[in-house]
This record gives structure tokens, C-alpha cells and sequence, in this order.
């Protein structure tokens, strides 16, 4: 009950205060490249049910049929905007929505694709009986994915047998020690690690 007013209350707090900056990137990706200035895409959540994840566009319209990994911090895929909206994680500010709708919290494992959920162990499927999460345990070990996909030699089959069971593993320690206090670490210890990355 409280992480879920703490997420509703600071999430549309958040919205309202964030608002001007919101459009002025609204207007930086129209301006950038063609294409909608949200990218929706299903991802799975709560109770194993699927919902639309909202981020903003960092990639050129279509991107996805070439790939659904993102792949090394230079992926030609990424648009010039893009790479600083990633960077700075600020891609992931509509997700102040998905958090006021209930899809999503603010700490918690990171919703996944239908796809790669379909690799998941039966003990695995515990990780989808909390709401997903902006920022967890395991986003904060893995802030590093794109590099750590770009060294592989099959990025898709190092993602599927090494980092998913990996994340899970923290995915689990974080469902099983989680409390309000340790929300507000993992918050904490996330804006810092962006505003020193």
C-alpha cells in the first residue's frame, strides 16, 4: 500500500513538475527524425499479462525489424537525439505514466519481451508477481547491457543463456528482501549512477 502511493504520488508529481522539459524532447525528436514521439511496444508485466510500455523514440521508425536488441553504445539504429536520451536515461520518462496506470512501479524487474519471457524457468516466473519496475537490482548491474551484447559473438544467444538468468538472479534476491527502504536506496543509487555515467 505505501510503494503504491509512493509511486502514484511522485509519479504525477514528477509528470506535472517534468511537463515543459517533456515537450521541449517532444519537439527535439519530431525535429530529429520522422516518425511518432513515443515508442509503444507490449511488453510483459503483472501476473505474467501483457501491457504497453511508453518511452520516448530514440531510434529511426522501423528499427525494430532489423533487431530487438539495442547492440554497443553506437547502433546505427539510434538517432542523434537518441543516444542522449539513452544515455541520460530520460527515454524512459513517459514510464511516469505506465506507473500511474499501475503497469509499472518505480523499482522493480525490468518488463521483458514476450519473447525472451518465453525462456524463463518455472522458478523464474515468480519475478512476474510484482509489478515491473523503471529501476531495479538487476538495471542497476546491467546499466552496462549494450556494451556487454556489443563484445559478444552472437549478441541474442548471450542475452537469452547468460544475462537473463543472471538478472533474474538479482530479480529474485530483490522480490524476496524488497521494502520500502531499499526502494529508495535502489532510486537513489540509480539517479546517481546516471548523473556520473
Amino acid at each position: 500500500m505505501i510503494k503504491r502511493s509512493f509511486d502514484v504520488l511522485f509519479s504525477s508529481l514528477g509528470f506535472i513538475v517534468l511537463a515543459p522539459f517533456l515537450v521541449l524532447i517532444a519537439i527535439m525528436i519530431r525535429c530529429d527524425s520522422k516518425g511518432p514521439i513515443l515508442f509503444i511496444q507490449p511488453r510483459v508485466g503483472l501476473h505474467n499479462k501483457n501491457f504497453n510500455i511508453f518511452k520516448f523514440r530514440t531510434m529511426y521508425v522501423e528499427s525494430e525489424n532489423k533487431g530487438l536488441l539495442t547492440i554497443g553504445n553506437r547502433d546505427s539504429r539510434v538517432t542523434r537525439i537518441g543516444y542522449f536520451l539513452r544515455r541520460y536515461k530520460i527515454d524512459e520518462f513517459p514510464q511516469l505514466i505506465n506507473i500511474i496506470k499501475g503497469d509499472m512501479s518505480f523499482v522493480g524487474p525490468r518488463p521483458e519481451l514476450r519473447k525472451y519471457v518465453n525462456y524463463y524457468s518455472n522458478e523464474d516466473l515468480i519475478v512476474l508477481s510484482v509489478r515491473p519496475g523503471i529501476t531495479g537490482l538487476a538495471s542497476i548491474e546491467f546499466r552496462n547491457e549494450v556494451e556487454l551484447l556489443n563484445s559478444a559473438n552472437d549478441p541474442e544467444a548471450y542475452f537469452i543463456n547468460d544475462i537473463i538468468p543472471e538478472k533474474n538472479k538479482l530479480n529474485k534476491i530483490y522480490i524476496e528482501k524488497r521494502n520500502f527502504f531499499l526502494d529508495l536506496k535502489l532510486i537513489l543509487v540509480t539517479v546517481l549512477k546516471v548523473l556520473t555515467k
